[in-house]
């Protein structure tokens, strides 16, 4: 089996503080993609670079405490490719991509638009960028998955608070029409929803800081893996892990049937 995990870290180094990396190593995963490092190069420790034995590699954001992916991966890949090619995003560290043979294996950190219309605004051009792109990548020929935050609740099931929520960022119609058009006009597959078409409490990866939204489980479903059609179709199971909490989001994790 081919386990690959995604995790938001929401800052690698209090996520170090809670123990991910003993968990993480413990989970033989082939690649882990990570996202919100909030770290710079000077930040990160020799185990940082190199958890493990794991060859880490990383597309930091160039403001202190922001944004930032990684990948952690047991193979050396092939290549890896940092970047969108568009200045302002690669210079908040949003993508970053490992090849191993036909596998491609991405992790992304879609922008969150909360914090202002200005954020807003951006992760819409965010969006806009990205979509092209998806569809190159689809067409490619390659296998891929796509791993992240993608800061969108798709459907309704995906969140608690679908109702209170609809003219907030993240659950959006446009966010959710935009993803709609990603699985069906751009052919990727929601892996989770592949294998747990109708899972509600137990799959939400995001849970807020405030009040008592991890305790209730007032949860969102907003951390995915897409992977294209062919990818898609070997994936045999899909968690999402709470028994630990290592961030305001949990990991996700796929095995595929697929050797590299």
């Amino acid at each position: 089996m081919l386990r690959i995990i995604t995790l938001n870290l929401n800052g690698i180094r209090s996520a170090w503080n809670k123990g991910v990396l003993p968990w993480l190593a413990a989970q033989n995963a082939e690649v882990i993609c990570l996202q919100e490092i909030k770290a710079q190069d000077s930040d990160l420790t020799d185990e940082m670079k190199g958890p493990d034995g794991l060859n880490a590699y990383y597309h930091l954001a160039e403001k202190k405490g922001y944004s930032g992916v990684g990948l952690w991966c047991r193979r050396k890949p092939d290549v890896v490719r940092a970047g969108l090619g568009d200045a302002q995003f690669d210079a908040e560290g949003r993508y970053l991509r490992a090849d191993f043979g036909s596998l491609s294996v991405i992790s992304l950190y879609l922008p969150s638009g909360s914090s202002s219309p200005e954020r807003q605004a951006a992760k819409f051009r965010f969006m806009d960028i990205f979509y092209p792109h998806l569809l190159e990548l689809a067409n490619s020929g390659r296998d891929i998955v796509v791993c992240g935050d993608w800061n969108i609740a798709h459907q309704e099931i995906d969140l608690k608070n679908w109702k209170g929520n609809r003219k907030n960022s993240g659950f959006l119609p446009e966010e959710r029409a935009w993803v709609s058009r990603v699985l069906t006009e751009g052919g990727w597959k929601d892996v989770y929803r592949q294998l747990h078409p109708e899972s509600t409490d137990e799959s939400y990866t995001w849970w807020s800081n405030r009040g008592q939204a991890w305790a209730k489980n007032v949860g969102w479903r907003i951390d995915y893996q897409l992977a294209s059609p062919a990818l898609a179709g070997t994936a045999r199971s899909a968690s999402v892990y709470k028994a630990r909490r290592f961030s305001d989001h949990a990991p996700l994790l796929v095995d595929y049937d697929y050797a590299l």
